[in-house]
C-alpha cells in the first residue's frame, strides 16, 4: 500500500504562476457520466426513470436498451426521436413539457446533440469500471520526464501550453516529501543531514530520503489519517452522550498494517471478515473493528432494535463509501434513479452485517463494552489466562468425575444418629420407636433440614407487612422492602403479595453474587396471564440501560426465562424453559446456579421438578457486578427499572441460598410448602439416585474439590476483569432473518 506515486509527484513541477490555463479547453469529448446523466436525471427520469409508479411511457431514459429502442439513433442525432421532442415548437410534442418548467436550454440541446452524434453511449458508473493501466502519452520534451507519470503531467503542460517549472531546491523537496509522508516538518537535524547528503548525489540522497520516511513509524499514522476519517473512527460513541470507548487499539493496527505495507487484499479482507477467516488470529479479529466505529447510543426511552438497524445500515453505507465508491444512503429508502443498487439489493447487502450479537445501546449505568468483543490481552496476560483456564478444566474434569464409593454411600446410611437418642420416657405412640425404614426417613428430613438452613441467607413469608419492611426470618437486620405498597392477599403459605408491574419487593441477603458464586432462589408465584415479557426477580441497575448484568428471572412469551449477564447478548448465559408456565394457580419456581459461568450449570425447577429447558445463550466470560451505586443492588421481586414488571402477578415464599441446591433438597423445599404431610412418605420412598445425589453434594471432599475449583474461578475472573476490550465481528450460530425496511 505505499504510495510510490506520491513520492515521484514531488519531482513534477508546476505551472508557472503567471501562466493562463483555460480549463476543460483541451478534450471535447462528452462524458456520460458526467455530463449526460445529470441532465437527463434532472429533466426526463421522473417520466422516464426507474420509478414505475411515475413513468409515463413505456421509454425509459436511465436504460441505454430502452433509448437506443425507443429515442435515440446512436451516431445520428438529426434522426433521433430525443432530438426531435427536446427542439419541437409545438407544445403538445415538447419534451420536457412545458408546465413542468424543465425545458433544455440551446446549450444543453446541444450538448445532447454531440453525445448522440458521438454514440450515444451509456457508461456504468465510475466505481464499476476496472482501471487500466494507460500507455505514457508522446510528448515533445523527451529528456524532462524521470518516469512515466511524469509523461503524462507533461503532456498536459504541452496541451496548455505551458512550461515545467525549475526543479525544486534541496529544502524545498525535504520539506515537500516528509510533510507529505509523515504529516510533520523536517526537524532541523534531517534538514541538515539531507543537504549534506545532497551535495554529493543529489537523486540517491532524494532516494535514501524516501526510504527513510518509508521506514519511519510516522508513515504509518500519516497514512491512516485518510483511512480513519472513512472508516468513521472516534474513541467516544457519539449522540448526546458521547461517552468514551476505547477504539484506538483498531487505529493502532491500521497504523502497523501501513508500516508493514500489509497488503492491500488482504486490508479488505481482515477488515470486512477477518473473524470469518479459518483459524482467524488476534489481529485478523480485531482488524474487523472496522465495522464497529458507528455511532452508538444509550438514551433512555430509545428502542434498542430501532438503533442496531442503525448500526448495520452504517457498515453498509460505510462498505459502500470506503470500497465500492458508491454513496448507499439513498437506495435505503428506494430505488434512486443515479445508484445501480436497488432497495432490496441493499438489504441483501446489510444481511452480511445483520448476524452479530449485539444490542442496540450501549449500557448506561456499567462500563461493559458493548459485544461481541475481543479481549485485549498483552502475551504475559493471555499465558496466565491460558495456564489458569488449563488448570479450571483439569479441576472441572476431576470434579465431574469424582463419586463417593459405595461402601462410603452405604457406611452413611448405617451410621444415621439413631432415632432411639430422641426417645422419651413417655411411651406415647408418637414416641414408640419406629421401623428401620422411618427411622431412616427421620434422620434424613433432619440433615436435609439442617443443610438446607446452613445456606438459607434469605428467607421472606411475606407474612407480615410494616411500614413498607418485610422480615428476614434468618437476619432481622437484612429487612426486605417495598414500593408503592403491594396488595396483601391469601398466599400459598399464609399471606403473600400481588404486585402492579410497577411496584417492586426489594431484598437484603447480604450477599452481591457474582459469576463464580453457586446461590439457589426459589418463591411462589401465581401468574394471571401470559405474558409476553415480565419481570419475575432480578439483581441488576436497569434492562437495557445496563445492559441487564446481574442475574435475572423472566417470563418471556409465556415461559421461564433464566439469565447471568455481563452485558446482554453477546456475553451472558440464559435458558428458557420448553414448556409454558402454568397460569392461574400457585406454583414454586426455583433457579439454580452453580457458578461455572456455563449454561450447563444453570438449571430452572417447576414444583421441586427440574424442567426441560433450551440454551438461548452460553457465553459468560466476565463479572455479573459492578455498577454506579455505592452499595451492592438489592434483589427484586417484580419490577425493573425500564422494564415490564410482573403486572398483577402475586408471589410469596421467598428463598435465597449461598450454594446449588441438590434435586433432593429442592423437592424437600417444594413439599414443605405444598404437602408437608407427605413429606415423610416421600422421603421414605426416597429414589436412590436422588439419595446418593445429595450424599456427594454433601461430601467433604466434593466440597473440597467445589473450593479449589471456586478459587481458581475467581483468579480467572479477577484476570480478565483486568484485560481491556474492543468491539468486533463475530457471527451468531443462526442467521438473523434481514427484512426490507420500508419508510415510515
Amino acid at each position: 500500500m505505499v504510495p510510490a506515486a506520491c513520492c515521484l509527484l514531488l519531482w513534477c513541477c508546476t505551472a508557472r504562476a503567471d501562466d493562463e490555463v483555460v480549463v476543460g479547453a483541451v478534450s471535447t469529448e462528452i462524458d456520460f457520466a458526467r455530463d449526460i446523466r445529470p441532465l437527463l436525471s434532472d429533466r426526463c427520469f421522473l417520466c422516464h426513470g426507474p420509478d414505475a409508479e411515475q413513468r409515463a411511457s413505456d421509454l425509459r431514459l436511465d436504460v441505454q436498451s430502452s433509448a437506443h429502442q425507443l429515442a435515440i439513433q446512436p451516431g445520428d442525432a438529426a434522426n433521433s426521436e430525443l432530438v426531435r421532442r427536446i427542439t419541437s415548437d409545438d407544445v403538445d410534442e415538447l419534451m420536457p413539457p412545458p408546465d413542468s418548467n424543465l425545458r433544455l436550454n440551446t446549450t444543453e440541446q446541444e450538448l445532447l446533440r454531440r453525445w448522440i452524434d458521438q454514440g450515444g453511449e451509456y457508461k456504468q458508473h465510475w466505481a464499476f469500471v476496472a482501471p487500466e493501466r494507460p500507455a505514457a502519452p508522446e510528448i515533445k520534451q523527451t529528456a524532462w520526464p524521470r518516469s512515466d507519470l511524469d509523461c503524462f503531467v507533461l503532456k498536459r503542460l504541452e496541451q496548455e501550453q505551458l512550461s515545467p517549472s525549475p526543479q525544486a531546491d534541496a529544502v524545498t523537496l525535504i520539506r515537500r516529501l516528509t510533510l507529505d509522508l509523515t504529516g510533520l516538518p523536517p526537524t532541523l537535524e534531517e534538514l541538515d543531514s539531507f543537504l549534506a547528503d545532497s551535495q554529493q548525489e543529489p537523486d540517491a540522497a532524494y532516494e535514501r530520503l524516501v526510504d527513510r520516511l518509508l521506514s519511519s513509524e510516522r508513515y504509518g499514522e500519516r497514512m491512516a489519517v485518510d483511512w480513519l476519517d472513512i472508516a468513521r473512527y472516534a474513541d467516544t460513541y457519539g449522540y448526546q452522550a458521547d461517552r468514551y470507548r476505547a477504539m484506538w487499539p483498531w487505529r493502532d493496527w491500521v497504523v502497523q498494517a501501513f508500516n508493514q505495507n500489509l497488503g492491500y487484499d488482504d486490508f479488505i479482507t481482515w477488515q470486512l471478515a477477518g473473524d470469518l477467516l479459518p483459524d482467524a488470529s488476534h489481529e485478523q479479529i480485531l482488524a474487523t473493528a472496522f465495522n464497529r466505529n458507528h455511532r452508538q447510543t444509550n438514551e433512555g426511552g430509545s428502542v434498542e432494535e430501532e438503533f442496531r438497524s442503525e448500526y448495520v445500515a452504517d457498515r453498509v453505507n460505510t462498505l459502500g463509501a470506503a470500497f465500492l465508491g458508491l454513496t448507499l444512503e439513498c437506495c435505503r429508502c428506494h430505488d434512486h434513479k443515479y445508484d445501480p443498487i436497488t432497495q432490496r439489493e441493499y438489504y441483501q447487502l446489510s444481511s452480511f452485517f445483520n448476524s452479530i450479537d449485539e444490542s442496540g445501546l450501549y449500557s448506561h449505568f456499567t462500563d461493559a463494552t458493548p459485544t461481541p468483543t475481543l479481549l485485549l490481552s498483552d502475551e504475559s496476560q493471555a499465558t496466565e489466562l491460558a495456564s489458569v483456564q488449563a488448570e479450571i478444566d483439569g479441576n472441572q474434569a476431576n470434579l465431574a468425575e469424582w463419586q463417593p464409593s459405595s461402601d462410603e454411600f452405604d457406611d452413611w446410611r448405617n451410621r444415621l444418629p439413631d432415632v432411639r437418642h430422641a426417645v422419651t420416657a413417655d411411651p406415647t405412640e408418637e414416641n414408640r420407636p419406629q421401623s428401620v425404614g422411618s427411622h431412616l426417613t427421620e434422620s434424613l428430613r433432619t440433615q436435609l433440614e439442617r443443610s438446607l438452613a446452613e445456606s438459607l441467607v434469605g428467607d421472606f413469608s411475606l407474612d407480615k407487612l410494616e411500614d413498607g419492611k418485610l422480615l428476614n426470618r434468618v437476619d432481622q437486620t437484612w429487612a426486605g422492602t417495598t414500593s408503592d405498597s403491594p396488595e396483601p392477599v391469601p398466599g400459598r403459605v399464609g399471606q403473600g403479595l400481588r404486585l402492579s408491574g410497577d411496584n417492586a419487593v426489594s431484598l437484603k441477603t447480604g450477599n452481591d453474587f457474582t459469576r463464580d458464586q453457586p446461590f439457589t432462589i426459589s418463591l411462589w408465584l401465581k401468574a394471571t396471564e401470559r405474558f409476553e415479557r415480565a419481570v419475575i426477580f432480578h439483581r441488576s441497575q436497569a434492562w437495557t440501560d445496563s445492559g441487564s448484568r446481574g442475574y435475572e428471572l423472566l417470563i418471556e412469551d409465556g415461559k421461564l426465562s433464566a439469565g447471568i449477564i455481563h452485558f446482554w447478548p453477546g456475553n451472558a448465559l440464559r435458558l428458557i424453559s420448553s414448556e409454558e408456565l402454568p397460569l392461574d394457580r400457585w406454583v414454586q419456581v426455583a433457579v439454580r446456579y452453580d457458578g461455572s459461568s456455563q449454561a450447563a450449570g444453570l438449571s430452572l425447577f417447576v414444583d421441586g421438578q427440574p424442567v426441560a429447558t433450551d440454551v438461548v445463550r452460553d457465553c459468560l466470560t466476565k463479572h455479573i457486578i459492578g455498577h454506579d451505586a455505592a452499595a451492592a443492588l438489592d434483589l427484586s421481586f417484580g419490577q425493573r427499572f425500564r422494564d415490564r414488571g410482573f403486572k398483577n402477578g402475586e408471589i410469596d415464599e421467598l428463598k435465597v441460598f449461598t450454594r446449588d441446591l441438590s434435586d433432593l433438597e429442592l423437592k424437600v423445599l417444594y413439599l414443605r410448602d405444598a404437602a408437608p404431610e407427605n413429606l415423610v412418605e416421600v422421603l421414605h420412598n426416597v429414589d436412590q439416585a436422588d439419595l446418593q445425589d445429595y450424599f456427594s453434594c454433601r461430601h467433604p471432599k466434593r466440597i473440597e474439590l467445589e473450593s479449589a475449583l471456586r478459587q481458581l474461578r475467581e483468579r480467572r475472573s479477577k484476570l480478565s476483569s483486568a484485560i481491556a476490550e474492543i468491539m468486533v465481528m463475530r457471527e451468531q450460530t443462526t442467521l438473523r432473518p434481514t427484512h426490507i425496511l420500508l419508510r415510515g
